[in-house]
Formats: C-alpha cells, sequence, structure tokens
C-alpha cells in the first residue's frame, strides 16, 4: 500500500531515501530551509525551518510515516538542541497525529562512550562522550515518550560519494592515529544506510532501537593504512585517538535479522569502490 511519507531535513543521505520510496511508489515529500531549484522526478518539496515551528503551518495532511534525519549547519550545542531536540517536538506539533504511523529517527552510534573495543549492541547503555551524542540521545528518548510508534536508527560514521574528506586529509598528511593500541573504527555506505532507512519502513512491526553498520569493525590504523595504499599517500604517523570517540565494535545483528543486508560488508571495499571511478 502507497504511503505519504515526509523526510525531513533532506541532504544526501534524505536524496537516497526518497529515490528507493519513490521506485516503490510512496507519495514523498522533502523538507528542507530552501528546497533545490529543480528537485528530482517525483519528489513533492517543503521549504521550512525545523528550528522555528511558525514556518511549519503549510504541511500536507494525511503524512502517515516521517523520517526525520536533518544535518545541523553547526557543530555547536545550541544547533543541534534547535534542530534535534526543539525540531522534533516542533515538527510533530505541527502534524496530523490522526494519520501518522511511524517516526523514524535517525541518530548515531555517537550515544555510546568508550568501550575499550568491546562490542556494542541496542542493549549496551549510552553514555555518550559528547553534546552531539547526548543531545541525540534526549531527543531519542522525548519520541519514545510520544504516542506514536517510533523507531531510531543510529548510523555509524557515513562514506560514499562526496564523503571522502577522510582520504583528502589521508593526502595532505593531516591525520594521525594510534598504533599500539588498537581504536575500533565503524563504518556504513551511506547507500546502505539509505536501503537500512527504507527497509524500517517497510517492517510490518519493526523494532524501536537498530545500529546502521556495516559487517566489519576495524582497527582504524589498518583501515587508514588501506586508505593510504589506495591513493599512495604514506601512512597516517602514531598520533593520539580521535577526540570523542569511543573504541567500540558495534553490531548489525539485529537489523540483520529483521532482513536488511549491507551491499558493502566491509568498508575497504566500499572505499576501494569509490576510488576507482
Amino acid at each position: 500500500m502507497a504511503e505519504r511519507i515526509l523526510l525531513a531535513g533532506c541532504g544526501d543521505l534524505g536524496l537516497r531515501v526518497a529515490a528507493r520510496l519513490l521506485a516503490q511508489g510512496h507519495e514523498t515529500w522533502a523538507l528542507r530551509r530552501t528546497p533545490p531549484p529543480q528537485g528530482g522526478p517525483g519528489l513533492r518539496w517543503l521549504g521550512a525551518d525545523l528550528a522555528q515551528p511558525h514556518t511549519l503551518g503549510g504541511l500536507p495532511a494525511g503524512i502517515t510515516r516521517v523520517v526525520y534525519l536533518p544535518a545541523p549547519d553547526a557543530r555547536d550545542k545550541a544547533a543541534y538542541r534547535a534542530l534535534f531536540v526543539d525540531g522534533l517536538r516542533h515538527l510533530l506539533e505541527a502534524l496530523d497525529g490522526r494519520a501518522l504511523r511511524q517516526v523514524l529517527l535517525v541518530s548515531s552510534s555517537a550515544v555510546y562512550g568508550e568501550h575499550d573495543g568491546d562490542w556494542v549492541d541496542e542493549d549496551t547503555p549510552p553514555a555518550p562522550a559528547g553534546f552531539n551524542g547526548a543531545l541525540l540521545l534526549e531527543a531519542e528518548q522525548w519520541l519514545a515518550a510520544q504516542a506514536v510508534p517510533s523507531t531510531v536508527l543510529r548510523l555509524a560514521g557515513l562514506y560514499g560519494p562526496g564523503r571522502l574528506q577522510l582520504v583528502e586529509r589521508l593526502r595532505g598528511g593531516a591525520l594521525r592515529v594510534p598504533r599500539e593500541v588498537p581504536h575500533w573504527a565503524n563504518r556504513i555506505h551511506v547507500d546502505d544506510a539509505a536501503a537500512a532507512v527504507a527497509h524500517l519502513l517497510r517492517l510490518p512491526v519493526p523494532g524501536p532501537l537498530y545500529l546502521g553498520v556495516d559487517d566489519t569493525p576495524l582497527p582504524l590504523d589498518e583501515l587508514y593504512d588501506f586508505l593510504a595504499q589506495l591513493v599512495d599517500a604514506p601512512p597516517p604517523p602514531e598520533g593520539p585517538a580521535p577526540a570523542g570517540v569511543g573504541s567500540k565494535r558495534l553490531s548489525n545483528a539485529r537489523l540483520r535479522a529483521s532482513g536488511w543486508m549491507p551491499q558493502w560488508p566491509d568498508a575497504r571495499d566500499g572505499y576501494a569502490a569509490l576510488l576507482d571511478t
């Protein structure tokens, strides 16, 4: 059955989700502060600011599912609160709740803290190390307390077309990496993330929480050395672990058990394909 789906904060990931939803025959709306002059075929654009509730008065009636996946303009506490905590509340207050059947919040593995390389799954208690994870967790908890059925997808680090800043920093010699004690990295290709969102919207009874990540956590030095070799850059020298990003191995077992499978189960293969084009 065709749904009326709203993608709130529709950037690169949202557009990839939208392409899948439109292919499935759903009526798909995309909300952004400044919609593009020419959107994709079939995608219905809305101009509104999630942080400004007075701009949300013209939302379409009868929306059955919402995907909340905005990206803040600035990496600071005020921007995150305005968008993820206040913006989510503003949007749900503006929508007709009688038709709404599901809200899917795209969150982040930043809600987890330091785990010294141990495995982490949906049952691991969150302990965010930074304000971004803390505010995303606050948004998750607020949404879970609402009457509308909700699902949270906590994504690992995204990579894919247009997301190769890591490679450019390696080429420029701007990276350091811990080598004596492994620091575990977790990744998911942006197309696999989009497929996970579309998949969770199709499930008859989705669970409340999933981790979106590929099959292969990697020691950061192993990933960086592999990428450096791909682009003929020198391996990065010894240095501290990334600030505010705990070492952990994320499990996708629950998402896989629900029927999702990544096209790129190992980020090394995903990066190699990107850099070969």
